[in-house]
């Protein structure tokens, strides 16, 4: 055996001569414990917003959807775009086009985006799951074109989910100038009608802004023929999506990009990962706090010790091995320090998982009852290798430097 390991190990568990040093040492690792912990637990509370946030953007954003590298639309009638519905991975194409609109409805007005689909789009996703209200889930007849609004949306114009008159929709003409003396006339319009549905996604930037209607009526309004503004993709069971995308943004070149889901809502991930880094610093920096409490159990343990360092001299080891005794020292009270946070952090995480122990208020008043939490391997390994790292930084001066004092004398 080591050592150096081996005395370290027989001066943290041993009794002290004086008893406020194993008390500190004890305060010591419940300290680092308890850093620990915080960084396993808040972690994971970020990471079970971030897939909370990701399974309701699954109802709305498809798995991959293709969109120009440049400018808002491309002719869906592309021979890439052709070949890429041939290809055997590819379960659905679904075309959309979608852009800016004014809203009219009684005199009220709100900007939306109006986002045209195909026939097919209750097939992309499952977005039966955030739909409300009684009607049929069709886009248009023979008759009208219809309207399936965000709920925040229909809140601001003042209608009910199933509005008697229908959506005054209105664009600008493509590469028209504004007629001053005549404004309407710069404008292109349309109506929609009630389907007797809503969406809601519990997100401003859709429940507040989004109309999902026929494609046909998009490119009415907007003027457009066979442009789309996106390809929409579903892929067959068991296709690795990740390898996927690569070969279609091969074979498509660069005049087109594929946007998986996280890539279609990368503000707001990027966001949360941020916020996330954040608070790995900030609970790092009361970690290295922490620390000062190892730095303090350290020193008085080489006071304590000097008749052994003697001893030890005496018996014929080096300085540098009785340094090496305390710095072992320094780091087995972070090596234990770090286990029992994570194991604690990773018992709490599962408690608040089964047991939705912490609530976010009142029920019913958030998509949750509970804070979610989702353990992350990738996070247990940066915390662990965190705090060692941490931990053996800040024993490594003052142990030196302490123990070679000692040792002079």
């Amino acid at each position: 055996m080591n050592f150096p390991f081996y005395i370290a190990r027989r001066y943290l568990f041993s009794k002290k001569s004086h008893n406020a040093i194993n008390v500190i040492s004890g305060i010591s690792v419940c300290g680092v414990a308890l850093a620990t912990l915080a960084l396993v637990c808040t972690l994971s509370v970020f990471n079970g917003f971030q897939d909370l946030v990701s399974n309701l953007f699954t109802a709305f954003d498809p798995e991959l959807k293709v969109v120009p590298a440049a400018g808002k639309v491309f002719d869906g009638q592309d021979k890439f775009i052709v070949a890429l519905r041939k290809m055997p991975e590819v379960a659905l194409v679904c075309e959309s086009l979608e852009d800016n609109a004014l809203v009219q409805y009684q005199g009220r007005q709100a900007m939306a985006v109006i986002k045209g689909m195909e026939d097919n789009f209750t097939e992309l996703t499952p977005l039966d799951t955030i739909l409300f209200g009684k009607g049929d889930l069709l886009l248009h007849d023979e008759v009208a074109d219809y309207a399936i609004p965000g709920v925040q949306l229909l809140a601001n114009l003042g209608t009910g989910i199933r509005f008697l008159d229908p959506l005054e929709v209105y664009a600008p003409k493509r590469g028209a100038k504004v007629n001053m003396a005549n404004p309407a006339a710069s404008f292109t319009g349309g109506n929609l009608f009630s389907s007797g549905l809503v969406f809601a996604v519990n997100q401003e930037k859709y429940d507040g802004s989004y109309i999902i209607t026929s494609l046909q009526f998009a490119r009415k309004l907007f003027q457009y023929t066979t442009e789309v503004s996106a390809v929409n993709l579903k892929l067959k069971p068991g296709t690795d999506v990740d390898a996927f995308k690569r070969k279609l943004e091969k074979q498509l070149g660069e005049r087109f990009r594929v946007l998986d889901r996280y890539e279609q809502q990368a503000d707001t991930f990027r966001i949360m990962k941020i916020e996330k880094f954040i608070s790995y610093l900030f609970l790092t920096f009361i970690l290295m706090i922490a620390c000062f409490n190892v730095i303090g159990s350290l020193s008085m343990l080489i006071i304590d010790k000097r008749d052994d360092v003697v001893t030890l001299r005496n018996l014929g080891a080096s300085d540098r091995q009785i340094v090496r005794v305390f710095l072992f020292e320094g780091r087995l009270i972070s090596f234990i320090g770090a286990v029992a946070g994570i194991v604690l952090g990773v018992w709490l995480c599962w408690l608040q998982q089964t047991f939705g122990l912490i609530s976010l208020g009142a029920s019913g008043s958030f998509i949750v009852d509970a804070y979610p939490v989702s353990v992350h391997w990738q996070d247990v390994v940066l915390v662990f290798v965190t705090v060692l790292a941490v931990g053996f930084l800040s024993v490594w001066y003052p142990v030196r430097y302490l123990s070679r004092r000692l040792l002079s004398k």
